[in-house]
């Protein structure tokens, strides 16, 4: 078949689970034992050239059983569809998924199926970004601003951002674009790491990770609080005391308070200097964040990994409710909804720091802010990526982290694709890994089962 006839062929589903909940990787306040997983497609197409398209959103376990189920439900939206055209407009498909009534009464824009278009989306990004030889913030960089305002629906965030005032933000922003792709090619992109602070580590391996961040260049750390008072105060003053004044250390309760408890504890954990509170309360109270905004300052209030949609951070935005706007590749619509978020905090002159604690998640977020900073914001003052260093191994083109930087992809696409051998590895409950960690007990049921009774 030509090219210019080749079609989307197949959508692929598969449930990746890693065993991270055995070392307490990813351990907070409110998920104690997670299974870093990933709800994966493959795009497949006829077009001769191998190119495919993957895309995926995170859960941490048995999230991927209905997560895996809702990107199986749009695969009717995506057969067939013509391969340039999808990549030549990638908002098409978006609005499409978004529209599908049977689908929305779900849950407009927002929760899992939200999710489930957020890894259609995306995967088409990577598939269109292969096909034009680029790594995606290229891509975006590189595109005519009308275009990219084309991509955003502005649908309900038009009374704090219009389709003139993004095409502005972004024409300003093409204004030495050039000069900073240089700079970021050469020096990558700031990083900050979540890594030493898991809720679930000794005090001594907090100790000792915090002390080899700042050895490795990282200029901010994070911390999980939220369990203990006690304890977050203990390891709040040994992590101070490992990384020394001048470090940022960030603090992060993954939504566990009320707003009245928020403030309080924040203010309990002042004295060691913390530069944000991540998640305090609720992502959806956008005046319970503005009230604990105003009670614990100076420390920042920081919130957007469970913001389900752009609606929400605009409401954030306009109640002056976040000092810091917390995107996630994998949360919302995909790069679409993404780009007219990054539009937003821009017009509201709020940084992004965006949330990639999760697999892949590092993978994907760093293309945002890569963009962001060549062809929209143009700075990276008070701006990071979140870092950790989990599983990045499995991924064809993982991050780089150099000086606490992140270095720019130069390979083509959105740095979604897994290796094949850790697809066959790792997919629930057949994989390698898993059908081999299930054994024992198959072995030892089956020996129950033949017992004589006594």
């Amino acid at each position: 078949m030509s090219a210019h006839a080749a079609r989307i062929t197949a959508l692929d589903t598969y449930d990746i689970r890693f065993p991270t909940s055995r070392e307490l990787d990813g351990s907070d306040a409110m998920n104690p034992d997670p299974d870093y997983s990933a709800a994966y497609l493959v795009l497949r197409t006829d077009a001769g050239d191998g190119a495919e398209g993957h895309g995926f959103t995170f859960t941490i376990g048995r999230g991927n059983d209905v997560q895996v189920a809702a990107i199986g439900a749009l695969r009717e939206h995506v057969l067939g569809r013509p391969v340039a055209d999808l990549c030549a407009d990638p908002g098409s498909l978006y609005r499409d998924l978004i529209g599908d009534s049977q689908l929305r009464w779900l849950g407009p824009e927002k929760g899992v199926m939200h999710m489930a278009i957020g890894a259609v989306v995306n995967a088409v990004w990577d598939l269109a970004a292969k096909r034009e030889g680029k790594p995606l913030w290229q891509l975006l960089a590189d595109a005519e601003p009308a275009w990219l305002v084309g991509q955003v629906d502005f649908r309900y965030i038009e009374d704090a951002l219009t389709p003139a005032e993004a095409l502005e933000l972004l024409t300003a922003g093409r204004q030495d674009a050039e000069e900073r792709a240089a700079r970021l090619r050469e020096r990558g992109y700031p990083a900050y790491t979540t890594s030493p602070g898991w809720l679930g580590y000794s005090d001594e391996k907090l100790t000792r990770l915090a002390r080899e961040a700042v050895a490795d260049g990282f200029t901010q750390i994070k911390l999980k609080v939220g369990a203990d008072l006690e304890d977050d105060i203990r390891r709040c003053r040994a992590a101070r005391a490992a990384v020394g004044p001048d470090i940022r250390m960030a603090i992060d309760a993954n939504q566990r308070w009320n707003v009245a408890e928020a403030i309080t504890w924040t203010k309990a954990l002042a004295e060691f200097d913390p530069y944000w509170i991540e998640e305090p309360t609720s992502p959806d109270d956008i005046l319970g964040h503005a009230a604990v905004r105003q009670g614990v300052h100076p420390v920042k209030v920081a919130t957007g990994e469970h913001v389900q949609n752009r609606i929400v951070f605009k409401q954030l935005l306009q109640a002056d409710a976040i000092d810091v706007l917390q995107l996630d590749s994998a949360r919302v619509g995909g790069v679409n909804e993404n780009l007219a978020i990054l539009l937003l905090a821009a017009k509201f002159g709020v940084p992004v720091c965006p949330h990639a604690g999760g697999v892949g998640l590092c993978e994907l977020v760093q293309h945002l802010s890569m963009f962001d900073y060549v062809a929209l914001s143009g700075t990276v003052e008070d701006r990071v990526v979140e870092y950790v260093d989990h599983l990045h191994e499995h991924f064809v083109d993982p991050v780089v982290i150099e000086a606490g930087h992140y270095r720019a992809p130069t390979m083509p696409g959105f740095s979604a694709t897994l290796y094949q051998s850790t697809i066959d590895t790792f997919t629930y409950p057949h994989g390698t890994f898993w059908a081999a960690d299930a054994a024992p007990f198959a072995a030892t049921t089956a020996g129950a089962d033949t017992e004589e009774p006594a």
